[in-house]
């Protein structure tokens, strides 16, 4: 093995890296889940085209209705968390939305973004100018009549589905409708009900949604679909064949798993990666909490196996998605011979106020040989781009003495504020103790993917077999309320609110003594 340390250059950008995804498509057909809402506002057109831009087969995006009945682009059913203005989008008027910002909030250089109507994503095509593939998830009830008329009157994109997580509301499709897709966390007796008595076309489960024995009892015929996925090891999971198509908020990682499996179909396991890096405010000096919170200094080290029957060339670098940090021990670059395993320590010292964006390693491959067959202009080798999340998490306990739980300090001037939590049986019960100053103090809590509000509390209950699931679950607790009349968040970890952009959620983990 040949080792050395290089200066990051071009090569590292995906725009100048071979373009895996314009050579090797579907199947599994790869939707942005609501664009490529990394790069771009989520659900709003620029979000949408970037999407196609990078070589996905199509774009998944959620649907409510105005106050006149027009079909408007949202996820949630107010206006606050993704634009400039607030309320209820039901409640407001066609008009009184044209001067909405749906980008700003991204990053500067999105605003003015406007929020988009069904008809203007419905104009969207792929690079080459063929339809693409949309995935509408309805939000409400009362949409089907509208949408299907607008689908009538426009004409409707090749293979378009109509997604749900409200069976009865999907189960009004006529006949001849585009294809229903029955949304689902995961298949149970419940969703195989559902399936048998309705005939839904197609099934969309959650990141890991097919660990189920009811996985093995779904129908033949039936499309079997994922959403959200973006852990590398599920990438590769349904890219194995079993599934119509998913889709992603990590457009670039997801064409690189499908070509990977392509080229070695019998993957199992990503070929990078990197432990999650804990984070423990209460270790952190005075100096260092003057930076942030979201912080830490930690020794770790990066694992990359050649995939390839060939050797290859691989660089390995750090990618900052928000924060501040330095880093020692990479960038990397070596030669691996086939069946080869690099292990590169790193050290990495930095993060943020708040919890965002978690960074990444990349791992930029190139080889030469034929390995893509079929296509003879590729006979003098590829290159490919893998990365893998670097998560920071910070950590509770699910014991029955109260603990507390210190939120961070996200900004200047705020107060300590902090949460009680105590377990009794199954359930978790989490009080606000100290609201920082907050007004008005709402608790939410978020256990796995549920999320609760209430004040002074909430109680979150555990899933059976808890206890013999060594990982624990994703969980984050905050509080919301008023300072200077201002809403303000306080947060104990990322995940909060759901969505990216937050950072990672922490976990809750069995008792220490389990």
């Amino acid at each position: 093995m040949k080792s050395s340390e290089f200066a990051t250059d071009p090569f590292w950008d995906h725009d100048h890296l071979f373009p895996a995804g314009q050579f090797v498509g579907p199947p599994p057909l790869i939707l942005g889940h609501r664009g490529a809402p990394r790069e771009a506002p989520e659900n709003t057109l620029v979000s949408l085209r970037r999407a196609l831009d990078v070589g996905l087969d199509g774009i998944e995006y959620d649907l409510r209705a105005c106050a006149g009945g027009e079909l408007v682009l949202l996820h949630d059913e107010t206006l606050e968390r993704t634009t400039d203005s607030h309320g209820e989008l039901s409640k407001r008027n066609l008009a009184s939305l044209m001067g909405v910002d749906a980008g700003g909030w991204h990053s500067r250089n999105h605003r003015g973004e406007p929020l988009p109507l069904l008809d203007e994503a419905l104009e969207l095509t792929l690079l080459d100018g063929r339809p693409a593939m949309h995935m509408i998830e309805i939000k409400e009830r009362g949409l089907l009549q509208a949408l299907l008329g607008r689908l009538e009157d426009i004409g409707p994109p090749v293979d378009l589905r109509i997604a749900s997580f409200d069976g009865e509301e999907l189960a009004r499709l006529p006949a001849n409708s585009p294809k229903g897709m029955l949304l689902a966390d995961q298949v149970d007796d419940l969703v195989i009900s559902q399936l048998a008595e309705h005939r839904f076309g197609a099934l969309g489960v959650g990141p890991g949604g097919w660990n189920h024995e009811a996985w093995q009892r779904l129908p033949r015929g039936l499309e079997r679909w994922a959403w959200s996925i973006d852990n590398p090891a599920d990438l590769l999971r349904v890219c194995d064949g079993e599934f119509t198509g998913f889709n992603t908020n990590e457009p670039h990682r997801a064409l690189a798993a499908r070509a990977l499996k392509r080229l070695v179909p019998d993957l199992k396991e990503w070929p990078l990666k990197v432990p999650h890096l804990l984070v423990i405010p209460e270790g952190l000096s005075a100096e260092d909490r003057e930076r942030g919170e979201w912080f830490g200094r930690w020794n770790s080290s990066v694992s990359f196996s050649n995939p390839l029957p060939v050797p290859i060339e691989v660089r390995i670098g750090f990618f900052s998605r928000g924060g501040a940090f330095d880093v020692e021990g990479l960038p990397h670059a070596a030669t691996v011979s086939v069946g080869e395993t690099l292990q590169i320590p790193f050290r990495l010292d930095g993060g943020s106020r708040s919890p965002g964006p978690d960074p990444l390693i990349g791992a930029a491959m190139s080889w030469q040989g034929n390995l893509w067959p079929g296509h003879s202009n590729l006979a003098a080798g590829g290159r490919l781009l893998l990365d893998v999340p670097l998560v920071r998490e910070r950590r509770a306990w699910a014991e029955p003495l109260t603990a507390r739980l210190s939120l961070l300090a996200e900004s200047a001037g705020d107060r300590p504020a902090s949460v009680l939590l105590r377990r009794t049986g199954q359930r978790i019960s989490l009080r606000i103790e100290h609201a920082g100053g907050l007004e008005g103090a709402v608790l939410v809590g978020r256990l796995g993917q549920s999320v609760q509000r209430g004040a002074p509390g909430v109680d979150l209950i555990l899933p059976g077999g808890f206890d013999d699931c060594p990982a624990g679950l994703p969980f984050s607790v905050g509080i919301e309320g008023l300072r200077d009349g201002v809403l303000r968040r306080r947060r104990w970890a990322g995940g909060l609110p759901a969505g990216l952009g937050h950072g990672s959620p922490g976990r809750l983990l069995p008792s220490r003594e389990a």
